[in-house]
Formats: C-alpha cells, structure tokens, sequence
C-alpha cells in the first residue's frame, strides 16, 4: 500500500512530458505559421491573393515573384550585403576596444559612460534619422553606402560594447598577468589574448549588427532614399504604390532576404547564445 503513492508521484512527470511538448509544437507553429504564409503567398498570383476563403497551398502557383526577384532585386541584395558588412566591421572595431577598457582597464567615469549607453539605446530610431539627415546634409554625404553604414553602426555600437564589457570582465586577470609578463603591451594583449577568447562575443556582436542593418528601413527610407545604390528594404519598398500593390513580388523578395539571415541564425546559434548569457551569473 505504501508504494502506491511513489508510484504515482514518478509517473507524474511522463504524463506532463506530452502534453508540454504539445503545447510547445502548437505555440511553434502558431509563430511560424506567418513565415510559411509569406511563402505560400510568394507562389500565389497577384489575382488569387484576394480570394476567399484563402488556399493554404498555392494549386496554381507561379515563379513569376522570383523572376522579379533575379530580374530586379539583386542589385539591392549586394548593397543589403555591403552595408552589413560594412556595420558589422565598423561596429566591431569601435566596441571590442571600448568593451576591453571598461572591462579591464577601469577608466575614470565607465559607469556614467555605460549608462548614457543604456540611455542612448531608448532613443527612437526615427530621431535619430532626423538628426542624421540634417548632418549628412550640411556634410554632403546623403544617398551614399558609407553615410548608411555608419547610421546603421550607431545602433549596434552601444549594444557590443555592453557585450564586449560583460564578456571580457569574465576573462582571469591572470591571462593578461601572463602576457605582460611575457612583454606584452596593451594593444598585443588585447589583440593577441583577449580578442581569441572573445570568440563567442565577436559573433554574437556581428551577427546582431548584420541583422540590424540588413533590416534597416528608417535610415535607409531617411538618408539613401535618392541613392544609386538602395538595401533591399527600399527594394521591397518599390514594389508597394499608390494604385499597384506587387505583393508576389513583394513576398517572393522576402522570401530571398530571409535566407541569409536563416542561415546565419543556424551557424551562429550556439555561439550567440554563450556570448549573450556570459556575465549573467556571477560566483
């Protein structure tokens, strides 16, 4: 009689085992039945969008959205490609310093300097295209790729220095002991030690730059929107008028953009996920 209770209590958990993963598949698909919509809708004619009720599967699909794509779209996926590059280079070689030296070297004022970070990061985005646009006027830089790329860095920057800074402050000091014992300066210490061990922070500070920038559509919109040379945000953006909606096109070039950031998300999951939890937890 005595084991009874036991008994039940251990098969408790098998029972919930279930019906968690249930809730867990359905929740799943729920947020990504958008991204499977987007498509279907990708192979569904301009005609047959507006039927109803809607088809869950495109019977009579078309490739005509990705032929526009091929035709029209890629010179605005390698300028999508650019200015992440660009930002992802710029952002990282602003912030790893930063992040070593309020890590570890401690300069008078870190604090308040972390904290107009943290203030600067609440700022709208659209004010500060305002802001930019009015610089990049009176510079003569409007409608160019490097005006973009800068733009675009100003909001990763702030976010890698904060990782660099909680990443490196969990560097031993006795590394960078041993390396100056060996003769090495600030700058080999910090090129030749703590960036290698800062693998993990580089990626996820590089991949959330690339992100930013290849979705970027208010500075795009404000500071390159008479460029020669348009990201593919502003590409989409073509596509949606006042009397013509393509919205094939539309979905079809979506489509296209997702995958490298897709591919990215797989490649740099495991990276990304111990540069941003590192520092949470403190011995």
């Amino acid at each position: 009689m005595t084991t009874h209770p036991v008994r039940l209590a251990s098969q408790r958990p098998r029972r919930r085992g279930p019906v968690k993963t249930a809730i867990g598949v359905a929740l799943t698909a729920i947020m990504l039945f958008p991204v499977y919509w987007m498509v279907n809708e990708s192979f569904t004619p301009d005609q047959a969008m507006l039927r109803y009720p809607p088809r869950l599967v495109p019977v009579d699909g078309t490739l005509d959205g990705y032929r526009q794509v091929i035709d029209q779209q890629l010179p605005y996926l390698g300028t999508s490609l650019l200015v992440g590059a660009g930002a992802v280079a710029l952002t990282l070689a602003f912030s790893a310093p930063a992040g070593y030296a309020l890590a570890k070297l401690r300069p008078p004022g870190g604090k308040v300097l972390t904290f107009a970070m943290l203030v600067g990061q609440m700022i709208p985005g659209i004010i500060m295209a305002i802001g930019f646009y009015a610089i990049y006027l009176d510079l003569g830089v409007l409608n160019t790729v490097w005006g973009l790329i800068v733009a675009d860095s100003t909001l990763a920057v702030p976010f890698g220095v904060l990782i660099f800074t909680a990443f490196m402050s969990g560097i031993p000091d006795e590394i960078l002991r041993a390396a100056r014992v060996d003769g090495a300066g600030q700058w080999r210490t910090f090129r030749s030690v703590v960036m290698p061990l800062s693998r993990n922070a580089v990626i996820t500070v590089g991949l959330f730059t690339f992100l930013w920038a290849w979705s970027d559509f208010v500075f795009a919109s404000t500071v390159d929107i008479g460029g020669g040379l348009q990201p593919i945000t502003l590409g989409i953006y073509h596509y949606i008028g006042n009397n013509d909606q393509q919205w094939n096109a539309v979905m079809a070039t979506a489509v296209v953009a997702s995958v490298p950031t897709a591919v990215l998300l797989v490649l740099a999951q495991r990276y990304v996920s111990a540069g941003v939890t590192v520092g949470a937890v403190k011995d």
